[in-house]
């Protein structure tokens, strides 16, 4: 039997990162999560049996490599899917540079720093690398300056990382969900001071859906930028 391909998942705990996991769990492939801590490990471990996790603080990640020294990393990456975020709201007048290092820190140096980490195993599989991003990474509205900044970095990431790459047979997707039902939005109606109703927005699902469309597409051609929208 050949070798199933292996995946290294953050933010496998909920929303979307959940969604994927799952799906890739019930086909059989290898996953290795990341978890922000051992509790959290063990919570993802029992949750996804037979998957590996990987210990690491994403909110510091000066220390990442002080982390997976203490760690094996997966001897072979086919896919890494960076899904962890946070977001904090709040007006330019009012963010403190401890807001804008957290959502900096978590949604882009830290898919830097584990990208930097499994780069030499995604070269020898010709593997993927899949950036979960935000319509907030396209446009920047009112009150989203740091999270928004923290994703247009991403971008900026992924673009790099794909010239970089590509005579590496790495492919890079960037993947911008619009709003999407999960704990994160009830935390974004919640700073908004809306009523959240998960049925107005995407279902997880729908965007798992898409990025298994991107890493499952044949050799030949590679999706760069992904753009789904609430549908109703």
């Amino acid at each position: 039997m050949a070798d199933m391909p292996t995946h290294v998942i953050t933010g496998a705990g909920s929303g979307i990162g959940a969604a994927v996991a799952r799906r890739l769990h019930a086909r059989g492939d290898d996953l290795v999560l990341h978890a922000r801590d051992a509790g959290r490990a063990k919570e993802l471990a029992k949750e996804f049996p037979g998957a590996r996790t990987l210990v690491g603080d994403l909110a510091d990640p000066d220390k990442l490599s002080w982390a997976f020294s203490h760690q094996s990393l997966p001897d072979r990456v086919d896919t890494l899917l960076h899904i962890a975020g946070v977001v904090d709201l709040g007006p330019v007048g009012d963010l403190t540079p401890k807001t804008w290092r957290h959502q900096l820190n978590v949604n882009l140096i830290a898919p830097a720093e584990l990208t930097r980490h499994l780069l030499p195993q995604l070269r020898t599989t010709k593997g993927h690398v899949v950036f979960v991003n935000s319509g907030a990474g396209l446009n920047a509205h009112a009150e989203w300056s740091a999270y928004a900044a923290s994703k247009h970095g991403l971008k900026a990431l992924a673009d790099s990382l794909r010239h970089e790459e590509h005579a590496n047979g790495v492919r890079v997707t960037s993947v911008y969900p619009g709003r999407t039902a999960s704990p994160m939005q009830a935390k974004v109606h919640q700073q908004e001071g809306k009523e959240y109703d998960p049925a107005r927005w995407i279902d997880p699902e729908s965007v798992a859906t898409a990025i298994l469309t991107a890493i499952d597409l044949p050799r030949d051609a590679e999706i760069n930028d992904l753009t789904v929208r609430p549908g109703r």
